[in-house]
C-alpha cells in the first residue's frame, strides 16, 4: 500500500521550503525591527495547561496524547463501557499538542517570571495543531508566527502591533484590510440588549456573520436562547455603516449608557487615531461583529484579511489582560498578534508574489568532467562559497546533457564549466542559463557577475 500522511497535513519540498523560509525570514526580520526576542516552547503541554483556555469550541479541537505504557491500567471497567468519553480522556491523557502559541507563552511567563524584564516582548515561530475539519486554508498542523508584549497596559502596544502587521504585508506585497474591534464594546452591546450573561453565546454567533450571513446568525442566537427583542436590538448595531470615524461616533452614542462599552469605544478611538497619525498602507476597518470566538480577549481585537484572495483570516490577535491569571499570576496585561504562515503561503502562491531568487537555493553548479577537473572546480567553488555564493558541484562525471538537465530542473541560474584549458588559465566558463551566454572569467569575476544578477 502506498504511504500517505494524515488529512490536514502537508509535505513541503525544496521549492516550497524556500518559499516558506522567505515568509518566515520576512516576518522574523520585522519582529526584530520592532524589538521582539525569540523563544520556543514544547510541542506538547500538560492538558491542565490547555483545557478551558479556548472556550468550549476550542477544547473540542485539542489533540490529546495517550499516556505512555499501559494507559488503561487501573481504569474503572464501567468508565470503559460507558459513553462518557470526556471522563475517560481525563484519565488516559495527561498531555496534548498545543492549539496555539499564546497559552503556552502565558505558561512560560508565569513559570519564568523572575527571569524576565517587564514589559517582555517575545516572538515565537512554531507549529500548532487543531483537530479541525480540513478544508481550503484550514489545516490540522500549521505554523504560527506570534509577537506578544506582556507587562504593559499602554495602547501604544496595540498601535505598534498594527504598524508591525502593516510592515510585514507591505514587504510581502499582499494588499490587506485590518479589522478592529474591542471586547469591551461587545460586552457593552450584550448589556445594551439586556443579555450581559450571554456574551460568549452572542460573540460566537456574530463572529460568523461574514461566513453565514445575518439571518443564519439570528437563527443561531435563537438556538442559544436569546429572546426575539434582544436579537432585534442587536441587528441595528451590527448594521452600523459609514466611515470609520462615523461608525465610532454612532457606536459611542449607542453605548453611552454602558460604562464598559464607552471605555471600549474610547480605547478603539485611541488606537485608530494613533495609527492614523503614523500613517498606514493597509485599510483600517472598524467591525463590531469581530469577536474571533476566543474567550481570553478583554480589549482590542485585531483580524487581517487579504483583499485579493478569498481565504480566511491571515493574521489575528488582541489584548488578553487576564490570561496569566489562570496560572496564578493575576494583573499582568498582554497583547499579541499571530501570523498564519500557511494561509500567507497560500495567498503568495495564488498571487505569485515570490521573488525569483526564493525558488532556487543554488546560484551556481559546477559541471564534473573527471577527477582532475573536479578537484580544480572544488577549489574555485570553495572561493565562491567564502564570498557567500551558494554553489554545488555535480558529484559524478556523467554525460553533459544529464548534468545540464539537473541545473535546468532546479532553476540554477549559472553553470560553471572547468575543462583542461580553463584549468591551465585558472578560470572557468560561466554559462547564464537564462540567456545561454557563455564567457571565460576568473572566480572573482564570476562572483561579481552572480552578485550583480541577484541585485537586478
Amino acid at each position: 500500500m502506498k504511504p500517505s500522511i494524515p488529512k490536514g497535513t502537508r509535505d513541503f519540498g525544496p521549492v516550497e521550503m524556500a518559499r516558506r523560509n522567505y515568509i518566515f525570514s520576512t516576518i522574523r526580520s520585522v519582529f526584530a525591527l520592532y524589538g521582539f526576542s525569540q523563544i520556543e516552547t514544547p510541542a506538547m503541554e500538560n492538558l491542565s495547561t490547555l483545557m478551558g483556555k479556548y472556550g468550549e469550541e476550542g477544547d473540542k479541537l485539542l489533540f490529546k496524547i495517550l499516556n505512555s505504557g499501559d494507559f488503561l491500567r487501573g481504569i474503572d471497567p464501567e468508565l470503559l463501557s460507558g459513553a462518557e468519553s470526556q471522563k475517560l480522556v481525563s484519565k488516559i491523557c495527561e498531555k496534548g499538542l498545543r492549539y496555539d502559541l499564546t497559552v503556552p507563552f502565558a505558561r512560560f511567563v508565569v513559570q519564568h517570571r523572575n527571569e524576565l524584564q517587564m514589559p517582555f516582548k517575545r516572538f515565537q515561530i512554531q507549529p500548532v495543531w487543531r483537530a479541525d475539519r480540513p478544508q481550503k486554508g484550514r489545516y490540522r498542523e500549521f505554523y504560527q508566527c506570534d509577537a506578544d508584549i506582556v507587562g504593559s497596559d499602554s495602547l501604544i502596544n496595540e498601535i505598534e502591533l498594527i504598524e508591525l502587521v502593516d510592515e510585514v504585508f507591505a514587504r510581502l506585497g499582499i494588499n490587506i484590510i485590518i479589522k478592529l474591534n474591542n471586547r469591551k464594546v461587545l460586552s457593552g452591546i450584550a448589556e445594551l440588549i439586556g443579555e450581559p450573561d450571554k456574551l460568549t453565546d452572542i460573540t460566537v454567533a456574530i463572529d460568523k456573520i461574514d461566513k453565514i450571513g445575518m439571518e443564519n446568525v439570528k437563527e443561531e442566537l435563537r438556538g442559544r436562547g436569546l429572546p426575539e427583542q434582544a436579537i432585534a436590538a442587536l441587528e441595528p448595531i451590527l448594521a452600523i455603516s459609514g466611515t470609520t470615524d462615523e461608525r465610532l461616533s454612532r457606536l459611542g452614542t449607542l453605548l453611552q449608557a454602558s460604562e464598559t462599552g464607552t471605555l471600549g469605544v474610547k480605547e478603539l478611538k485611541e488606537v485608530i487615531d494613533g495609527v492614523k497619525a503614523l500613517g498606514l498602507r493597509a485599510e483600517l476597518d472598524l467591525d463590531v461583529s469581530l469577536a474571533r470566538g476566543l474567550n481570553y480577549y478583554t480589549g482590542t481585537i485585531i483580524e487581517v484579511k487579504a483583499r485579493d484572495v478569498a481565504i480566511g483570516s491571515i493574521t489575528g490577535g488582541g489584548r488578553y489582560d487576564n490570561l496569566t491569571g489562570v496560572f496564578g499570576m493575576p494583573g499582568l496585561s498582554g497583547v499579541g498578534i499571530s501570523f498564519g504562515a500557511d494561509r500567507i503561503y497560500d495567498v503568495l502562491n495564488t498571487l505569485d508574489l515570490y521573488p525569483a531568487e526564493s525558488a532556487s537555493a543554488t546560484q551556481i553548479m559546477f559541471v564534473n568532467f573527471g577527477e582532475a577537473e573536479a578537484a580544480a572546480s572544488m577549489r574555485m567553488l570553495k572561493t565562491m562559497r567564502q564570498a557567500g555564493i551558494r554553489g554545488e558541484i555535480y558529484p559524478d562525471a556523467a554525460k553533459m546533457k544529464k548534468q545540464m538537465g539537473r541545473a535546468d530542473a532546479l532553476n540554477i541560474p549559472f553553470v560553471a564549466i572547468v575543462g583542461e584549458s580553463e584549468m591551465q588559465q585558472g578560470c572557468l566558463t560561466l554559462k547564464n542559463m537564462a540567456t545561454g551566454q557563455q564567457q571565460l572569467v576568473s572566480p572573482d569575476e564570476a562572483i561579481a557577475i552572480i552578485n550583480e544578477s541577484t541585485r537586478e
